[in-house]
């Protein structure tokens, strides 16, 4: 038998107080998304898709490439943090899930270095 009293022994052992970090970092990414998206459509209605050097052009030419690394790092940030909701809620096994939160970080970390490379690569062309 303790001496403790009922509240003495829950005290501590709530929440670890670590997703509202998550949460507030989802939630920031889904509203950098907006405009981003919205810039984009409007920019690839407006852009004749057909015609390679036009679009060539397009990344290379003002702030262009800039949206579209910001648009492509808040994607790939906003899917990296939902993958890893997915992974902690269904993968039980610790080993595993750590494995898998390695890799889902590792994966959307490759994905931004191959689209920013892509996109430098394509805007360097444009500009000769």
């Amino acid at each position: 038998m303790s001496l403790r009293s009922p509240l003495g022994v829950v005290l501590g052992r709530g929440s670890a107080g670590e997703g509202v970090a998550h949460w507030w970092a989802q939630r920031l990414s889904a509203l950098a998304l907006v405009p981003l998206t919205v810039w984009f459509l409007v920019a690839l209605v407006r852009l004749p898709l057909t015609d390679h050097a036009a679009v060539t052009i397009w990344i290379a030419s003002g702030w262009n490439l800039v949206w579209l690394v910001l648009l492509l790092g808040a994607l790939c940030w906003h899917s990296r943090l939902g993958v890893q909701v997915v992974i902690e809620d269904y993968v039980h096994a610790p080993a595993l899930k750590l494995a898998a939160l390695l890799l889902n970080s590792a994966a959307h970390a490759v994905l931004v270095a191959a689209g920013v490379y892509a996109l430098l690569r394509i805007a360097l062309k444009g500009l000769s």
